[in-house]
């Protein structure tokens, strides 16, 4: 990839495939962001694993990204849940 990429796209060029990822880039109109995993990249795109399914984001519509922590973990269901 080019060394003239703006940020974001530079960063998810460097990005480790696996790392977890907030993207926001351009949809029509407005912005939406993907959260999730790395998982694929090419020169003009990149796939981020959301819970609900792979989204495949152009890297010309994105406006920020950056690395995000792990999710927190699941809470367990506590004994009020029981009586539901």
């Amino acid at each position: 990839m080019s060394a003239s990429l703006p940020p974001p796209q530079a960063f998810l060029a460097a990005a480790c495939l696996g790392t977890r990822v907030v993207v926001r880039y351009r949809i029509e109109g407005g912005m939406t962001d993907a959260l999730g995993e790395l998982v694929a990249r090419t020169d003009t795109d990149c796939t981020i694993r959301t819970r609900r399914s792979d989204v495949v984001v152009p890297l010309a519509l994105v406006l920020a990204a950056k690395p995000v922590p792990p999710p927190p973990p699941r809470r367990r269901p506590g004994p009020s849940a029981a009586l539901r």
